[in-house]
């Protein structure tokens, strides 16, 4: 008879799991990391930004300098992990920028900057990494990180909400299109999380720090590990019945009331 932690393990243990999470040198994405290598995985952090001393690894993370819009230079490094591993079997694509300026002075320069880091490089790393992850002997996983702007309006940030609103239907599509080829595809919205980057902010405006705490239903900034916590499940044996989800990780933000 299998005992509880046998079971748990069995569930959630990611050891010889082998995957990509874009722009896990910092924030979120270092709360990523931190849990799946923490969980067992091999995680490549494939980042512009050299990897920050924020959260402390224990497992393992290769990091990777790569520019996600240098398409041919992307391509080279998926198929070189590939290669030395011997197989891939999770993408979560992290990796995001902004610019905050009112939609009728958008600079379209920074328009079209937004669009190809925030969406047209996550689709592209998708269509790299499917030949591998319809092989994966876990079934293979993408999950990307949409947001709370694809759900709320958000002054000065236009073009990003609408990126993010593009990453759901870009989870829904290929979800829908990949269903009998191996893969599970979701992505995962975040709320208002306590980063090196927003503590910065905060304290220079005390008024905006007031405000994001009374977003979330729980009154507290999420901490980026429990973004990595959710990654963790939608990575394990224990959520193989779900893909084409978007699921909110915002302490009710959403659901919050008066």
């Amino acid at each position: 008879k299998m005992n509880s932690q046998d079971y748990v393990n069995e569930l959630f243990n990611l050891e010889g799991h082998v995957g990509i999470v874009t722009g896990a040198s910092r924030g979120l994405g270092m709360g990523i990391a931190q849990v799946l290598t923490n969980a067992g995985a091999t995680v490549y952090n494939l980042d512009i930004i050299e990897r920050s001393d924020e959260k402390e690894i224990t497992g393992n993370m290769i990091d990777i300098h790569a520019d996600l819009t240098d398409r041919e230079a992307v391509r080279e490094i998926v198929e070189r992990i590939a290669a030395d591993e011997g197989h891939l079997d999770f993408l979560i694509n992290n990796a995001g920028i902004t610019y905050k300026c009112r939609a009728e002075e958008y600079p379209m320069e920074k328009y079209k900057q937004i669009q190809d880091v925030n969406l047209e490089s996550i689709f592209e790393l998708c269509r790299m990494c499917y030949p591998y992850l319809k092989e994966s002997r876990y079934i293979g996983r993408i999950v990307s990180i949409s947001s709370m702007a694809a759900y709320m309006g958000h002054s000065g940030v236009v073009p990003y909400c609408m990126t993010k609103s593009g990453v759901k239907g870009l989870t829904i599509g290929l979800a829908e299109e990949w269903k009998h080829d191996n893969i599970l595809v979701n992505s995962v919205a975040p709320g208002w999380f306590s980063t090196k980057l927003n503590q910065e902010m905060y304290r220079k405006n005390p008024e905006r720090h007031k405000a994001a705490l009374a977003k979330p239903m729980l009154g507290r900034f999420g901490d980026p590990v429990e973004i990595g916590y959710m990654m963790l499940f939608l990575l394990s044996q224990g959520s193989t019945y779900l893909t084409g989800q978007d699921f909110a990780v915002d302490g009710g933000a959403l659901s919050h009331g008066f």
